[in-house]
């Protein structure tokens, strides 16, 4: 690792630690690439006439592409360690699609660090517990999870 040298990133990494990444708006392009290749045709994402009487009155964006999203913004605004240092994705637990997300809307991410549980592992040093949230411009939150990570 380049950066800090001596000491890991998990043992750098403090429980309170909180990021907010750049926005990303979810395009149309975004939600006909998703369907085509997760074959998830479900006409809440593909059939604008028919959600146009609908209850959300328009399209609604996968709530799996909005998880992928996230994962993108948050590996996106970690430093070179930080990259360097994530060994696996460890898991996620409590996902919860909160709100719709609409085509055209810009989200981001919250997260803050809750845990740290030193691992003897071959590879990584412990795993990192985070409390996410993808939250919309207009301050929506519209998916909310904890994820952990194997670090070293």
């Amino acid at each position: 690792m380049s950066e800090g040298a001596g000491e890991s990133v998990f043992e750098r990494t403090a429980v309170g630690k909180r990021v907010t990444t750049q926005g990303r708006t979810i395009t149309e392009a975004d939600v006909t690439n998703f369907a085509g290749v997760s074959g998830d045709f479900n006409h809440l994402h593909t059939d604008a006439e028919a959600m146009a009487e609908s209850d959300f009155g328009e399209r609604i964006v996968h709530g799996a592409l909005v998880f992928s999203v996230m994962t993108g913004l948050l590996w996106q605004s970690r430093t070179t360690a930080e990259r360097d240092a994530v060994v696996a994705f460890y898991g996620v637990d409590r996902l919860r699609f909160r709100a719709p997300t609409f085509i055209g809307d810009t989200v981001h991410v919250e997260l803050e660090v809750t845990d740290k549980e030193p691992r003897d592992h071959p590879v990584g040093n412990g795993v990192l517990t985070y409390d996410a949230e993808v939250v919309t411009g207009e301050g929506t939150v519209v998916l909310s999870c904890e994820l952990r990570s194997l670090v070293v």
